[in-house]
């Protein structure tokens, strides 16, 4: 089932839970230490309440965390990756990463204002993750070029490994492993233009 995805932060997960229980006349679908999400059927939604981040937002309660479209298939993510880098926009893909208590693939293109989207589909539950969902803006992504973290602080930045040629350019492909999955990024580029489009950002549930 395709549906929105609105992650937010807050400053108290428990309230903030009992609030969107009554909003929605629901339950949310997971529960866990800092973290919760409620999956609606109508209208399509995941709404997703994250504690604290200590990424995108500063932890300020109500601010925006990231926006998402959830898939039914990994089919259905790469689908959207080819698409939306065909349309010359910055992507960046992570493959089986675990964040957000759960097990992703994903792919994540930023809005002109920094806004991060992310394609996903949930392949199965986990335990335990490193954050519930921190989401790095671009200029920390880019300072951390090469060392460890990630859109989810669960896996890695990526290091240059591959250029190749498409139809809007010139498409740079970064690719790295770790325990929790890889993840791939990748910057179109028109031939009218040196400059790289925006670096995307992520995070997960």
């Amino acid at each position: 089932m395709e549906r929105v995805q609105l992650a937010l932060n807050v400053s108290d997960v428990d309230a903030a839970v009992e609030f969107y229980r009554r909003l929605f006349g629901a339950e949310p679908a997971k529960r866990r230490p800092g973290y919760a999400n409620f999956a609606i059927d109508a209208p399509p939604l995941k709404l997703v309440l994250i504690e604290n981040p200590a990424a995108r937002g500063a932890g300020v309660a109500g601010a925006l965390n990231h926006l998402g479209i959830e898939v039914g298939t990994s089919d259905e993510v790469s689908a959207a990756t080819a698409r939306l880098a065909g349309a010359g926009l910055a992507t960046a893909v992570e493959e089986n990463t675990a964040c957000c208590y759960a097990l992703q693939d994903k792919v994540w293109v930023d809005d002109p204002d920094g806004a991060p989207w992310e394609v996903y589909t949930v392949l199965a539950d986990v335990a335990e993750t490193t954050r519930p969902g921190a989401t790095p803006s671009a200029a920390e992504r880019a300072e951390r070029a090469g060392g460890p973290g990630s859109a989810c602080d669960c896996g890695p930045i990526c290091a240059p490994d591959a250029t190749a040629s498409t139809a809007v350019g010139t498409v740079t492909a970064t690719t790295a492993s770790t325990a929790v999955g890889t993840v791939t990024a990748t910057t179109a580029s028109t031939a009218s233009t040196a400059e790289p489009g925006p670096a995307s950002t992520g995070s997960c549930c």
